[in-house]
């Protein structure tokens, strides 16, 4: 769930575009003040209410909740709308890569004759369908995938750092990437987009945790989950630095400055390839980069089409027609990303902003429910070997809110650098304008239909 496209695209441009080591410090900060709080808080939901976002907020945070509960499961799904056509074009790559079409072509002609076609269309529809076929199953379909994919995920990136590294030059990449400038770290910047990467890359907040968190054992150890995940999930993050880094430093030093303004769809598909391209036996590593890259993309999006069908689900539908409406609206939603990379940039914006909202939710969303008895009855239960402490109250009551609210008050603020004259125009792509109107419109049809929401019937999981 928490390795995606994430980690190998935005994770190595962020830490290019923000001093290298100097991030990589406020970014492990971050790990414990943001992403494993609110994994822990996933956790305890999922496992103490046993029902999906709605569900778990209606039944742990009080009647009246599930609005919030709602918000999360649009957020969530809305990005699942788009993120199928990411993993479309990563698996069209590795078509490509396979039969050596991107060189061919070359990276730049390639990505602009593919990019908002209806080639486009049809590799989104591939990618869902792909991840439909998994969900299908239930859990222990997505249990057999996740033991195969993710694995193999993981050997692919170890694979391509150590490739990385051997390189002649690539020690200019790793000392870029692991020695911290420390008075850099008095740049607020770095900080803030330090926390955006958390809330992006780790899934926490999303609801992701929660939907598999229904199906815990008892005696499952929730802090310990937490910290695996996140822990293991930034371990991803910084391979994929190391692979992305060093291959830039070796082959072309000044490319640095390329990829910080090339935004993510640039790194991945116009510049990896003209680098790996230049590499000995590149386009055997080229096809690693973009199988590991299929590999990301479709693990995540299997969690975020299980979520919104476990939504479905917990009002006594089937789980298999369940599945087939979330694929219909996949299928219908997601084509105007595929089809306009203006449409794609403005869903990434909206419901990524979208996401700093969730996190705020769920832990309002504990408070209410009681910190300490959630810690007590839940984190600390018996099985559990990792306990927490009061910390983590506080952390969850005080500092993840003020952090939400932070980020989104600083990112709504950036926007208004990007097009001054335009900042409040609700059809810009990325305005604030934007964001006012889709959230409005989302919030008033939640709290709408909240008192329906608290009616829904739960059924047992499968």
């Amino acid at each position: 769930m928490a390795v995606g496209t994430g980690n190998i695209w935005r994770f190595p441009r962020i830490v290019a575009s923000n001093g290298g080591g100097s991030f990589l410090v406020a970014w492990v900060v971050f790990l414990l003040l943001w992403s494993v709080p609110l994994m822990i808080v996933e956790f305890a939901f999922g496992k103490r209410a046993g029902r999906g976002a709605v569900g778990a907020f209606e039944k742990l945070a009080g009647r009246g909740s599930g609005w919030m509960g709602g918000w999360v499961a649009l957020c969530a799904t809305a990005i699942m709308f788009y993120y199928s056509v990411v993993a479309g074009w990563c698996l069209r790559y590795l078509w490509a890569a396979l039969t050596g079409e991107l060189e061919r072509q070359g990276a730049e002609p390639f990505w602009s004759g593919y990019a908002g076609s209806p080639a486009a269309l049809l590799t989104h529809a591939l990618a869902l369908l792909l991840a439909i076929g998994v969900v299908w199953f239930g859990v222990r379909g997505i249990e057999r995938v996740a033991t195969l994919l993710i694995p193999s995920l993981a050997v692919l990136v170890v694979i391509l750092a150590i490739r990385a590294v051997t390189l002649p030059g690539a020690v200019r990449g790793l000392e870029f990437l692991f020695r911290p400038d420390w008075q850099a770290l008095g740049d607020v910047r770095i900080w803030l987009q330090a926390l955006t990467q958390n809330a992006w890359d780790t899934g926490a907040g999303w609801g992701l945790i929660l939907t598999y968190a229904i199906y815990m054992r008892a005696r499952e150890d929730v802090p310990l989950n937490a910290f695996l995940i996140g822990f293991g999930n930034n371990s991803m993050s910084l391979l994929a630095g190391i692979m992305v880094l060093c291959t830039v430093f070796a082959i072309n030093p000044g490319a640095r400055d390329e990829i910080v303004g090339a935004g993510n769809e640039g790194l991945t598909f116009i510049w990896m390839p003209q680098l790996f391209a230049q590499m000995p036996a590149g386009r055997v590593f080229m096809v690693l980069f973009f199988l590991a890259l299929s590999f990301a993309a479709l693990t995540s999006l299997i969690s975020m089409i299980e979520l919104a069908s476990r939504i479905l689900m917990d009002t006594g539908m089937p789980r298999r027609r369940a599945v087939g409406w979330v694929t219909g609206a996949g299928l219908v939603f997601g084509a105007p990303s595929a089809l306009s990379l203006d449409f794609l940039h403005n869903q990434d914006w909206v419901w990524g902003v979208g996401l700093m909202l969730s996190g705020l939710f769920f832990a309002l969303g504990a408070r209410r429910f009681g910190l300490e008895r959630l810690r007590r009855e839940v984190v600390n239960a018996d099985g559990c070997d990792l306990r927490i402490g009061r910390w983590w109250n506080f952390l969850v009551a005080v500092v993840v809110p003020v952090e939400a609210v932070i980020l989104m008050v600083w990112w709504l603020w950036e926007a208004r650098g990007w097009d001054p004259g335009g900042w409040l125009d609700p059809f810009r792509p990325e305005s604030v304008g934007t964001v006012l109107l889709q959230f409005g419109v989302a919030l008033v049809a939640l709290v709408g239909v909240n008192r329906w929401l608290g009616r829904r019937r739960p059924v047992e999981v499968d």
